[in-house]
């Protein structure tokens, strides 16, 4: 690292200190998040033993770059350091730390010249504007519209902006306007190293409700397919034998093959049978 200051070296040399004192480390982006957000952050990192460190670009390179001997596989991150770099040390698994870092995010509005997160929707339904020039300010954007009951009413789901693209000062305005905040304020966490293996931030992002309503119903097709084709597990051992008797059972029953399991019901049967035999007949006592 010719020509480069004592103090750039020691900052490089405390980033890699952190990466091998680590078991996992992340690409932040802050770009857009208020200082004095970021620092109240920081406060609530340290709390959970994680640490935070922002620098120039090129100093985070350099601090991969030495690490990579020491680091399986920590010099992917360079791609994902994006906007305003930072990288996130913690011995939370990934996954507990993007939760960690998703929660902490609030809802902000969107300005001129920032790129959507996500895709941005606006939803069918009534607005709260008279009609007026309102109505091609819609137009413009992609969004069909139509008055009812003396107001302007949005008329079916649109995405306004996809994912990546640039917000215009107009989408932006008309977006405050409908009170709907599509930004999100907090630490960006754009994908982690952790064993060697790295995770981005589509594979993090997991809906937990959802995934463990898919383990659910999984879990029981799986049960249900080795019940009905007969193979044994210890958790369905008794119910496969259950259902095996019942259907030997049924078999018996029908075929008249007298065992001690149906015997009694053959019989009980049969004097129904004669009963109603003896009630048809007229056959007295």
């Amino acid at each position: 690292m010719a020509h480069v200051s004592e103090d750039k070296k020691k900052l490089v040399a405390r980033f890699v200190k952190l990466i091998n004192d680590n078991s996992v480390v992340g690409a932040i982006d802050i770009e857009g998040m208020p200082a004095a957000q970021l620092q109240k952050m920081r406060e609530t990192l340290r709390d959970n033993d994680i640490e935070l460190i922002v620098a120039k670009r090129r100093i985070i390179k350099h601090a991969l770059e030495q690490a990579k001997e020491s680091k399986k596989g920590i010099e992917q991150l360079e791609e994902f350091l994006k906007g305003m770099p930072a990288l996130i040390f913690s011995k939370l698994d990934s996954f507990k730390l993007y939760k960690l870092l998703k929660s902490s995010k609030s809802e902000a509005p969107a300005k001129a010249g920032q790129t959507a997160p996500k895709d941005i929707v606006v939803k069918a339904g009534p607005t709260p504007f008279l009609p007026g020039p309102i109505i091609s300010e819609l137009g413009a954007v992609g969004l069909k519209s139509g008055v009812e009951d003396g107001k302007v009413a949005i008329k079916e789901d649109a995405v306004v902006a996809k994912e990546g693209d640039v917000i215009t000062a107009e989408l932006a305005g008309l977006l405050t306007r409908l009170d709907i905040k599509p930004m999100e304020i907090g630490l960006n966490l754009t994908a982690s190293l952790e064993d060697g293996t790295i995770f981005k931030k589509d594979v993090l992002d997991v809906d937990e409700e959802q995934f463990i309503a898919d383990i659910t119903r999984l879990a029981q097709e799986s049960f249900n397919l080795s019940v009905e084709a007969g193979y044994l597990t210890k958790d369905n051992v008794e119910i496969v034998l259950n259902k095996v008797f019942r259907e030997c059972k049924a078999v018996a029953e029908e075929s008249g093959f007298l065992a001690d399991v149906v015997v009694e019901d053959m019989l009980a049967k049969a004097e129904g049978s004669a009963k109603s035999l003896k009630s048809a007949a007229n056959i007295p006592d």
